[in-house]
């Protein structure tokens, strides 16, 4: 069974465009390779500047104020992003490395001792938890708050979707916290901050901490469940890997071009835009399709392929442009870490049960990934 498709196959050959209601809403997605890097460049044509519109579907139903940096352009964008960038920056410490690999390896020892473990519940969601403390620079019993929360942050009790949920109920109650006593981890920071001259009102710093936590949560999940199940499914890759660690890097890269969890993202037009033929109206939606460019025969031969020495790899997993992804070196340095204690700790993974994870809409069905991968684990 394959972990992933490419349902834009053919739109990207013959036009480059989709149009796909999205929850009532007609959105024109830009496919090609080229054309979304471009796009992703222009934020005068195609605009971020948009409160709740920059996911699709909208998100005006289950928060209440706008993620930062990401809905916002040049300059405030810069200014904003300025401000958080020195604890994404934290993947890069030698001592967070080195949480991350004790973390991971501690994972691996307790899957080892089981008959079988459930990845994407029992396996990827504690180590993306766990690991975002490290981020976030925060006691790392607060993972286990966050692991509760499950795959999806903005369920609240329930499994309704609504506004108030318990991801603002929590920054609330940590920003207010953070307040009264002062101290050097993300939530802090930010209650001290300022932006162009000025305090960040609680607003800005829940937008803020409401994208730390909701951006790189099933996005990490995913990547490291569908890695995962291709070296079980390709016990050749392992082997490979484990011939030459040094072939991680560019192996780690294909996996963020192939298993790309978002498979795209909004941007609003300003003003009427012609996109390849298609007139947007001001005030309407595109999408910038990264699933899609991802999978461009002009930009990636064979890109059904995965191929773990593909170089270059002009992937686009991570965004382009001025909104590059912040949390990128974070989800590396996982992923990196992840594929080297494989090489290092394990003889094969065995599936015993998956069931896959397909993204329904109007005009397509992308398979990406598990909504459970239940695998044994065999130590070398």
């Amino acid at each position: 069974m394959s972990a992933f498709s490419d349902p834009f196959q053919k739109a990207r050959a013959e036009s480059g465009v989709m149009q796909c209601p999205f929850h009532g809403e007609t959105i024109t997605m830009i496919l090609r390779h080229e054309d979304v890097r471009k796009a992703a460049k222009d934020w005068q044509t195609f605009s971020s500047d948009e409160p709740f519109r920059v996911p699709i579907p909208s998100e005006e139903e289950v928060r209440s104020m706008r993620q930062l940096p990401i809905e916002t352009n040049p300059p405030d964008h810069g200014d904003y992003r300025e401000i958080v960038e020195p604890f994404f920056q934290r993947a890069k410490d030698p001592a967070v490395i080195a949480q991350v690999e004790a973390l991971i390896s501690s994972m691996i020892t307790q899957a080892l001792e089981r008959e079988s473990i459930e990845i994407v519940n029992e396996f990827a969601l504690p180590v993306q938890s766990r690991a975002l403390t490290y981020l976030l620079n925060v006691p790392e019993s607060e993972g286990e708050t966050w692991i509760g929360w499950g795959i999806h942050v903005f369920k609240v009790t329930g499994g309704e979707f609504k506004k108030g949920s318990v991801l603002e109920d929590y920054l609330h109650a940590a920003f207010d916290q953070a307040e009264a006593n002062p101290g050097a981890d993300f939530f802090r920071a930010l209650t001290q901050a300022t932006f162009q001259g000025r305090k960040l009102t609680r607003e800005e710093c829940m937008g803020f901490a409401n994208l730390a936590f909701a951006g790189g949560r099933d996005t990490i999940i995913h990547t490291i469940s569908c890695a995962l199940g291709h070296l079980a499914e390709h016990p050749e890759a392992l082997e490979y890997l484990r011939a030459d660690p040094k072939r991680i890097t560019l192996a780690s890269e294909e996996f963020f071009r192939v298993f790309m969890p978002l498979t795209h993202i909004g941007r609003v037009c300003p003003a009427d835009t012609d996109v390849n033929g298609i007139t947007v109206k001001a005030g309407e939606r595109i999408s910038l399709a990264w699933a899609s460019a991802n999978f461009d025969e002009a930009a990636f031969p064979t890109p059904q392929e995965i191929r773990l020495d593909r170089k270059p790899n002009p992937h686009i997993s991570f965004g382009f442009g001025t909104h590059l992804c912040l949390g990128a070196p974070h989800a590396r340095l996982i992923l990196r870490t992840l594929l080297k204690l494989c090489c290092q700790r394990i003889k094969s993974i065995t599936i015993l049960k998956a069931n896959e994870r397909v993204e329904h809409e109007a005009k397509f069905d992308r398979t990406l990934g598990y909504e459970t991968l239940t695998v044994k684990l065999t130590a070398l």
